[in-house]
């Protein structure tokens, strides 16, 4: 038996056989050629035809992971024209009268270096796009197959990196699992991974032949380690716990329907992430009391175009109606960062996550604002919504946001539009806001903390660089003293604190935000009942005096 160490993506136990993928080599060879505009003619009959099969890979990924998730397809096809790219392709081949498959590859190249190693996060991912649009075109070009071969049993992939048009074309039915020596947990890839449910490793440093190649193999997502060729000690005890795993999900639905009560009478409000109006049904199947963060950047990011008014009124109008009475939480748009729309026009900035982000896009675009604003006091007259703001420093953020929203009121009124009359809270997401959080709350209906951020901010590491995972600690007691600060600030103003980042479903640490008086935890649908379960076990009381 060999054990390899990894990170997970996703949790759960796959057992089963061990299937090595390898990319099919493209042998790509320069060739002289005499008539270039024939040779540009193909690479043009080319792209559209990679077009025409990422439209397709997003049809499926819309179908099976949410428009969200599928958008990469959407930006990969935005790729394929980029005139920079497609320049320096056609360059190559009239200036040194080559094969449209050595400018091809050598562009993909040299772009893909470029933007390894660029400091931007956002930018260095794009580096795995590039590579993987170029090699799409090579293979329709060179006429080779693609994809993986077709597993006659369900297996567990093992491969060098998944590209994101490699992981959706899996046949979940016949995937246990997969796991890939290169690649970060928050890549692409890897939040398909999580969508798709599929027990995931990346960043496991083993080895892609026949030592490895047609064994059993174990995946054992919650800590992180894949064992090949197990003894039978190891598939006996992996066998059991994966029993117990498929138990406690069956009792955990039994927890439908129950209140989010602990045994000494202390009420939580547990809610549910979402990042489209397709994630709607997971929502409603884990019974969660609320959407507690609707990301509205997607709407904006999965388009060319700012949306209109009435484009976003209706996604909002349906989400509330949807739900019916419980409580939506919208963020207002909240991009830059890793998170980017070319239509916005923005600089590049050498520190994205201490830019021109999020409320402060807002803020100097207000036309953009007010827009996203008549739309959700619009829509909040069809269900109860709230809205939050993001990213905020200052009280006076605050006061200029009430400016402009007694504008869009006004604006509305005049037109004799119908609107509700929504609770308006922020996001605690940067040490000043919580420092500040006393003063804040005086200003707001509520608060909800983003712990991704705020923990990147607080300790000062860049929460995507893999090279200081060991030194970063989302447990850090400085994070866990400024979210205990908070609650209290809250309670003090007579206003709820919840949290909505990824420390929220955070199982080890649900006590402990009970403990805090924390009044809302929202986090992704799967993660609803295992709180639940929790949350109705836990005696406040005890857990505090056992501290």
């Amino acid at each position: 038996m060999k054990v390899y160490n990894g990170k997970s993506v996703f949790s759960g136990i796959a057992i089963g056989k061990i299937s090595v993928y390898k990319k099919g080599e493209q042998q790509v060879k320069r060739t002289k050629i005499s008539d270039t505009g024939a040779e540009l003619a193909r690479y043009e009959a080319a792209k559209e035809k990679a077009t025409e099969q990422l439209q397709g890979l997003y049809d499926k990924a819309l179908k099976e992971v949410g428009e969200a998730n599928a958008a990469i397809f959407e930006v990969h096809q935005m790729m394929l024209e980029d005139l920079d790219y497609n320049e320096s392709v056609e360059n190559i081949v009239r200036s040194q009268e080559v094969n449209v498959e050595y400018a091809v590859a050598a562009t993909g190249d040299n772009f893909s270096r470029m933007f390894a190693a660029m400091d931007d996060d956002y930018m260095r991912e794009r580096a795995a796009d590039v590579k993987d649009i170029s090699e799409r075109l090579l293979t329709i070009l060179t006429g080779s197959g693609s994809g993986m071969a077709a597993a006659d049993e369900p297996v567990i992939i093992v491969a060098d990196d998944l590209a994101p048009s490699e992981t959706v074309q899996l046949d979940k039915d016949m995937v246990l699992s997969f796991v890939t020596v290169h690649g970060s947990t928050n890549s692409h890839t890897a939040i398909l991974a999580r969508m798709m449910e599929i027990p995931a490793l990346v960043g496991t440093k083993l080895p892609l032949d026949d030592s490895v190649d047609g064994k059993m193999g174990i995946v054992d997502g919650s800590t992180g380690i894949i064992y090949v060729d197990p003894d039978e000690q190891t598939l006996a005890k992996m066998k059991e716990r994966k029993e117990e795993e498929l138990h406690k999900k069956e009792l955990l639905q039994t927890l439908k329907g129950r209140e989010n009560v602990t045994l000494d009478g202390q009420k939580l409000m547990l809610y549910a992430n979402i990042g489209n109006i397709k994630d709607l049904a997971m929502v409603m199947q884990n019974d969660a009391g609320g959407i507690g963060l609707f990301r509205s950047e997607f709407i904006y990011l999965e388009r060319d175009q700012y949306p209109t008014e009435e484009e976003q009124f209706q996604i909002y109008r349906q989400v509330a109606e949807t739900m019916a009475g419980k409580r939506v939480i919208i963020r207002t748009l909240d991009i830059g960062a890793d998170k980017q729309c070319d239509y916005f026009e923005m600089e590049h900035e050498e520190n994205p996550a201490l830019g021109y982000r999020a409320i402060r896009i807002c803020l100097t675009r207000p036309e953009v604002f007010k827009t996203q604003l008549r739309a959700l006091f619009r829509a909040s007259a069809f269900g109860k919504i709230a809205i939050m703001y993001p990213m905020i420093t200052s009280v006076q953020e605050i006061k200029r946001i009430k400016e402009i929203v007694a504008e869009v009121k006004a604006e509305l009124t005049a037109h004799k539009t119908p609107f509700g009359e929504p609770e308006q809270g922020i996001m605690i997401e940067t040490p000043a806001a919580a420092v500040i959080s006393d003063l804040l709350a005086e200003e707001v209906d509520f608060f909800s903390i983003g712990t991704n951020d705020l923990t990147q901010y607080t300790l000062a590491i860049d929460r995507q660089n893999t090279k200081l995972d060991e030194f970063y600690d989302s447990h850090h007691p400085a994070v866990l003293r400024m979210i205990s600060t908070v609650v209290e600030n809250a309670h003090k103003a007579g206003i709820w604190a919840g949290i909505c980042g990824e420390l929220g479903a955070d199982q080890t640490l649900t006590q402990e935000f009970l403990a805090m008086g924390v009044d809302e935890l929202s986090v992704s649908p799967g993660s609803i009942l295992p709180i639940r379960k929790i949350v109705l076990e836990t005696n406040v009381g005890e857990y505090k005096a056992g501290r």
